[in-house]
């Protein structure tokens, strides 16, 4: 188990210049987990668009989607995570009541036999951050079209899709002390930059 201080940087979307490297992380290694990475979560979107169409049962609907929503949270936290990108995070509470952030990371070996497919890892982070984002839409329009009664199955879907994208952002940058740090890091290289292109402008 490493803590997020010891997590181990995961390629997402780093092009290789080896060429038969890069034909090789471009495959595909676990299907049935990027299947499934998607599936649980579409699947609750289309139940959701679809279903006064195909029944008037809203208690049937309701559950249909929450199912789906649920098994998308468990099936994405606990195997496509690690499977995909080589990421796991769960929280914890100790008995003094202190919630704790736990994360785990693949370890990298130096012939990239365990790197992550960089077609898996698109799959994975693409799924990830654009199906939360479309139950906020969701959220926005049930709640300006009036729709109360769909607001808890749109919530549901916000918070259980919300808490894997918070715990894998949580997962791949750090703590938010290391993130802090990266963004203080990036200004001011890019305030280095633009000094000293003003200096050569103001010498010439």
């Amino acid at each position: 188990q490493d803590s997020s201080d010891d997590i181990e940087d995961v390629s997402l979307f780093d092009a290789d210049d080896d060429v038969s490297r890069r034909s090789k992380k471009s495959k595909i290694r676990h299907p049935v987990a990027s299947f499934f990475h998607l599936f649980f979560r579409v699947s609750a979107i289309i139940v959701y668009l679809l279903c006064e169409l195909l029944t008037s049962s809203f208690i049937a609907c309701m559950v249909t989607i929450i199912l789906l929503l649920s098994c998308d949270f468990w099936a994405v936290k606990n195997v496509t995570g690690r499977l995909m990108v080589g990421l796991r995070w769960w929280n914890q509470v100790d008995d003094d009541g202190r919630s704790h952030w736990v994360f785990e990371a693949r370890k990298v070996s130096a012939q990239g036999g365990k790197a992550s497919s960089e077609a898996e890892s698109r799959i994975f982070w693409l799924g990830l951050i654009t199906c939360p984002m479309i139950w906020v839409i969701f959220a926005f329009s049930a709640l300006f079209s009036f729709k109360v009664k769909w607001l808890a199955v749109v919530v549901m879907g916000v918070v259980l899709q919300g808490a894997n994208l918070y715990g894998y952002i949580r997962c791949k940058v750090g703590s938010r002390k290391n993130l802090t740090s990266m963004a203080t890091s990036y200004l001011g290289k890019q305030f280095l930059r633009q000094t000293m292109a003003t200096e050569d402008q103001a010498a010439s």
